[in-house]
């Protein structure tokens, strides 16, 4: 059965259902010599006769009788799939899945996927809104063909396209005495009572890493697991903290106030994140091109005006 072919499944049905050598061959566009060879092929290939030949009549044998449905079910099938690939190729039908961090998803991402479903309404997409170290994780398993997150660093089985840098801001009370500046250092900062990421959070680990570097050490009176916490705790008037520029917009949400931070200047790349070696989908590839496209956007979103 392996080596029966759609061409002799095709002349089967056009044979058994006009009972016509002749008008089968009109219907799948062959000649008749080609026509014959396909149905001796498909029988020795199936080990016995499935028409029964006389000189005026064409009849199908108990065997072929059979085979009719089974083969005309199998052609419906395979016409039924390739339209849903070429429907999928068109971008007439589809879907893609990916993952965000939670301060790319509930800032920057929801207008690209407004942009996206603008210029294909039928793919459905499918966000996971999950902390950075789970996106790298679910492009790294094959559960999401696309992330969006920090740049995860050197890796063999990972791709990163860097979109624009994140840059830490302060956010603080609007009414504290620092919110009266432009711009703070870091050593005022954390004077203060500071809220921050519990470990293991990458955005914890950076601050910690790069402050270390010049001597400073952060001393959190407050940690959470959430930055959108720390925007309602800052608004409270329980301290102070560091969040990436992506968080500006929730921050003012909460009722805090974000100001630039000096000395250091911390920041990172954000970017798309894909499995190397594996082939993205269609619908994959153009949402991917519609991110890069607003590269230059998403850099002006993300600044402190």
């Amino acid at each position: 059965m392996a080596n029966i072919t759609l061409k002799q499944l095709k002349a089967f049905v056009a044979v058994a259902r006009t009972q016509s050598f002749t008008d089968a061959c009109t219907q799948v566009h062959l000649s008749q010599p080609a026509l014959s060879i396909a149905i001796k092929n498909l029988e020795e290939e199936v080990g016995g006769a499935l028409f029964s030949r006389t000189t005026r009549a064409i009849a199908l044998t108990p065997e072929g009788e059979e085979f009719y449905p089974v083969a005309r079910k199998l052609l419906q099938d395979c016409d039924a799939a390739l339209d849903d690939l070429n429907q999928r190729f068109a971008m007439n039908r589809g879907r893609v899945v990916l993952a965000a961090m939670p301060s790319f998803a509930s800032s920057l991402l929801p207008q690209l996927i407004r942009e996206y479903r603008l210029l294909y309404p039928r793919v459905s997409v499918t966000v996971n809104d999950v902390i950075a170290e789970d996106v790298v994780e679910m492009v790294r398993q094959g559960q999401v063909e696309v992330g969006l997150t920090f740049d995860p660093g050197r890796s063999e089985d990972l791709s990163f396209s860097p979109l624009f840098k994140d840059r830490f801001v302060a956010v603080v009370h609007p009414e504290h005495e620092l919110a009266k500046h432009q711009d703070i250092a870091w050593q005022a900062l954390l004077q203060d009572d500071f809220i921050a990421l519990q470990r293991p959070s990458s955005i914890r680990l950076l601050i910690e890493a790069k402050l270390r570097q010049l001597g400073m050490q952060v001393q959190p009176e407050f940690e959470t697991h959430q930055l959108a916490t720390i925007g309602r705790m800052v608004a409270t008037g329980l301290g102070v903290s560091a969040v990436p520029s992506l968080c500006i917009g929730q921050m003012r949400e909460q009722g805090a106030v974000c100001r630039e931070l000096h000395t250091p200047v911390i920041s990172r790349s954000v970017g798309i994140v894909t499995r190397k070696r594996y082939p993205l989908s269609t619908a994959a590839h153009s949402l991917i091109d519609i991110i890069q496209a607003s590269a230059e956007m998403l850099a002006e979103e993300v600044k402190l005006t």
